[in-house]
């Protein structure tokens, strides 16, 4: 019994082993089954991908073929132009088509990047934008390669190696490298060039969004003031919140970036069926201005709550107004410390230069090539990039307005004689007879034509200067001619007795002066002109808004207060309203006249407030208030300016102090000092002595030089200025021409 027990006991082990022996290599074989299958699943994952881009890549082709060849029938596109373009974006293309997969897996390292091209407006997907970076990034690459083979050329084979690579020496054991050390320092040169050029042009393509995103920033907070003006005048009028959001929007030409943000907003409701709430979410989301982000922010709030929308603007319009004044004063700080660092570094920092480099020079320890450096280099690059950098942090007016809208049609232009009276001719060319009336009726548009013709000739000789009063810079078609004559006439008569380049400057010295002031001084005047001229409108303008409020509050509709001062006013506003009420009597309506008022005078300050005004004036017959605030904002703008006015003047008065300062001390060196050596120089040389470095010195050379680096300082010194004290480097014309005409007038008259 106990023999069978123990049978069935080594029997069961026995099949337990079995069992479990065959579970393990059931499981290796399941193991090695799944591995196969996912190798398996893995290669046709893969070679599916690989097929997918290859079919992208081959229909990408296919696609823009199957487009050229529609558009071979077009003549116009088989240009090279056309051509270039149709093979570069096939290009653009392929590293989407190969990285889009890569690009789309790392999504979270560009979450950054796709704000910033959303707060820029750049119309791109992330994805594409990152294909065009490397695309171009690798273009630049390769050019870089190029540039560096070209490099690496010239320095070893045309140039040679400097000595300090050439005596070079190594150990032993490494002395072998010496036979490449061409092959070595060619491939760092070309690999230098390729990774700078390519890796520059990524990092700024990365830049560029968040670059283009503060500058929308700026824009959008210098117009917000204005545009919360505008929303609170249009809601006080009794127009809903919605309907002024695309009142602002259509208003692109006035309020710039400010517009742009509400077009989002309309266009979330408009399109995407998003209702307010979620639309003011979104642009908070996206919006690159904190100051906007937080208006709409609060909006939401007073919307769910039930505020006053129209009493929410106005406080916003007046925080606003006051953060621009506070901005103002931490701008004019900024400007206050270039301009000193501008006198110091390239005013009394040449100057030092100078005096030591003409010190070295006349002592015999050293050149003018420093000097020559400094003069024609580093004065005209230096006051360059100031003036720049003053351009760049200065707010901006977003230029010369753009033309507003009238409803009624009125042209201008010269007429044309219709179609259908227009002559008729047959197969054979000859002349189809016509009707009496309809000769008649073409006579009377001939007439017509040739009468206006001849008024728009009277007009243009009675008032030929009248285009470079619009634009100035339209005098340099007239000047610049007489400018090439005034060089190019005595350099031809005279061409014989030019033989050396000293000689060359010399002669053509004063002439490139005297070109030079023959193209800047109508230049500055025409400019100055239109400047005075605007600027007295612009400080009349915020008197003629209160005005036609406080008429307005007495009871007297807007035609009437226009009509009144019309008649009573005598200020430099006194003609364009006058022309406003003859717009009136002639059958334009209010509006109209209002809006040709701005397109006359193209000033921002006008045409937002004429804009606001009329806006007003459409949505609600009571725009007492709104006049209030438009005369308000015109006030506040035209306060702001005069401060920069009054801050910078002590600023421009230092400048011209240290021009004066730099002028007089070459001046006196090139009267006193510069004379002696000259003089000890002939003593010496009269002798019979070899005089050394005085034998050699040239003092007409180094009073030429001084002049040209007075004039410099003069042009340069003239455009700060006018960048720092109105902001526009054409205002510093006028300072220029009176620095340079010292400059000049010391160095002719006196030495």
């Amino acid at each position: 019994m106990d023999n069978n027990n123990n049978e069935l006991d080594t029997a069961n082990n026995d099949a337990k082993l079995v069992s479990e022996h065959i579970d393990e290599q059931g499981m290796q074989h399941d193991e090695k089954v799944l591995e196969k299958t996912e190798t398996k699943n893995y290669a046709e994952s893969h070679n599916k991908k690989t097929s997918r881009q290859k079919k992208q890549i081959r229909d990408l082709f296919t696609s823009f073929s199957s487009r050229r060849k529609r558009d071979v029938k077009k003549p116009r596109e088989s240009s090279i132009e056309t051509k270039f373009i149709f093979y570069l974006n096939i290009l653009k293309k392929i590293p989407f088509v190969i990285l889009g997969d890569k690009i789309k897996e790392n999504k979270g390292s560009y979450e950054n990047l796709k704000i910033q091209l959303k707060q820029a407006r750049i119309p791109i997907s992330y994805e594409m934008y990152i294909s065009n970076a490397i695309f171009y990034s690798l273009l630049c690459g390769i050019t870089g390669a190029i540039v560096g083979l070209f490099m690496a050329y010239t320095l070893i084979a045309v140039i040679g190696l400097p000595e300090q690579i050439t005596q070079l020496t190594f150990g032993p054991s490494t002395a072998w490298l010496l036979q490449f050390k061409k092959l070595f320092i060619a491939l760092l040169i070309i690999v230098f060039s390729t990774v700078s050029l390519g890796g520059v042009t990524y990092a700024l393509f990365m830049m560029y969004p968040g670059f283009q995103a503060s500058e929308r920033k700026g824009k959008i907070n210098r117009q917000l003031p204005y545009a919360v003006t505008f929303m609170y005048a249009m809601s006080k009028g009794g127009m809903n919140i919605i309907d002024v959001f695309r009142a602002l929007a259509k208003s692109v030409n006035t309020y710039g970036e400010v517009s742009l943000e509400m077009d989002s907003i309309v266009r979330d409701m408009d399109y995407f069926g998003h209702d307010l709430r979620t639309a003011l979410s979104n642009a908070c989301a996206i919006t690159p201005s904190d100051r906007f982000q937080d208006l709409m922010y609060n909006l939401l709030t007073v919307i769910d709550s039930g505020g006053s929308i129209p009493k929410y603007f106005q406080d916003k319009s007046e925080s606003y107004l006051l953060k621009s004044q506070t901005d103002q004063k931490g701008f004019l700080e900024t400007l206050g410390l270039l301009a000193e660092s501008y006198v110091t570094a390239f005013v009394a920092g040449p100057l030092f230069i100078i005096i030591m480099g003409v010190m070295m020079a006349v002592m015999g320890s050293g050149t003018t090539t420093m000097i020559y450096a400094v003069i024609y280099g580093v004065l005209p690059v230096g006051s360059v990039m100031f003036v720049v950098m003053i351009s760049i942090i200065t707010p901006s007016e977003m230029g010369e307005p753009e033309l507003l809208p009238t409803r009624a049609a009125l042209k201008h232009d010269l007429p044309q004689v219709p179609d259908n009276l227009q002559q008729q001719f047959d197969e054979n060319g000859e002349l189809i007879e016509e009707s009496d009336e309809k000769v008649k009726q073409r006579q009377y548009y001939e007439g017509f034509i040739k009468s206006k013709k001849e008024l728009n000739l009277k007009k243009m000789l009675k008032n030929p200067l009248a285009p470079m009063f619009a634009n100035p810079l339209v005098s340099a078609a007239a000047t610049v001619p007489i400018a090439l004559l005034v060089l190019i006439i005595p350099f031809v008569l005279n061409m014989n007795s030019i033989v050396t380049p000293a000689q060359l400057v010399e002669f053509i010295d004063d002439k490139l002066v005297l070109a030079l002031f023959i193209v800047l001084i109508p230049l500055a005047i025409f400019h100055e002109i239109k400047n005075m001229k605007k600027k007295k409108i612009e400080n009349n303008f915020p008197d003629m808004l209160k005005k036609l409020a406080s008429t307005n509050e007495t009871g007297m509709t807007l035609r009437d207060s226009i009509h009144l001062m019309a008649k009573s006013d005598t200020n430099a506003l006194s003609k364009e309203i006058k022309k406003i009420w003859n717009d009136i009597t002639w059958g334009l309506d209010i509006n109209d006249s209002l809006i040709r008022f701005a397109n006359r005078l193209r000033t921002q300050v006008i045409t937002r407030s004429l804009s606001l005004i009329t806006k007003a004036n459409d949505s609600s017959g009571d725009i007492g208030e709104v006049l209030i605030v438009a005369a308000r904002d015109a006030a506040s703008e035209q306060a702001m300016r005069r401060e920069r006015s009054m801050s910078m003047m002590i600023y421009i008065v230092i400048i011209y102090i240290s021009f004066l300062v730099f002028v007089g001390v070459i001046f006196v060196i090139s009267t006193t000092f510069l004379t002696e050596m000259a003089a000890a120089g002939e003593k010496m040389a009269a002798s019979g002595s070899s005089g050394g470095f005085l034998g050699s010195f040239d003092l007409d050379a180094y009073t030429q030089l001084f002049k040209h680096a007075a004039l410099i300082q003069g042009l340069s010194s003239g455009l700060m200025a006018g960048a720092m004290g109105e902001g526009s480097v054409m205002s510093g014309l006028k300072h220029s021409i009176i620095m340079m005409t010292i400059g000049f007038l010391i160095f002719t008259l006196f030495i």
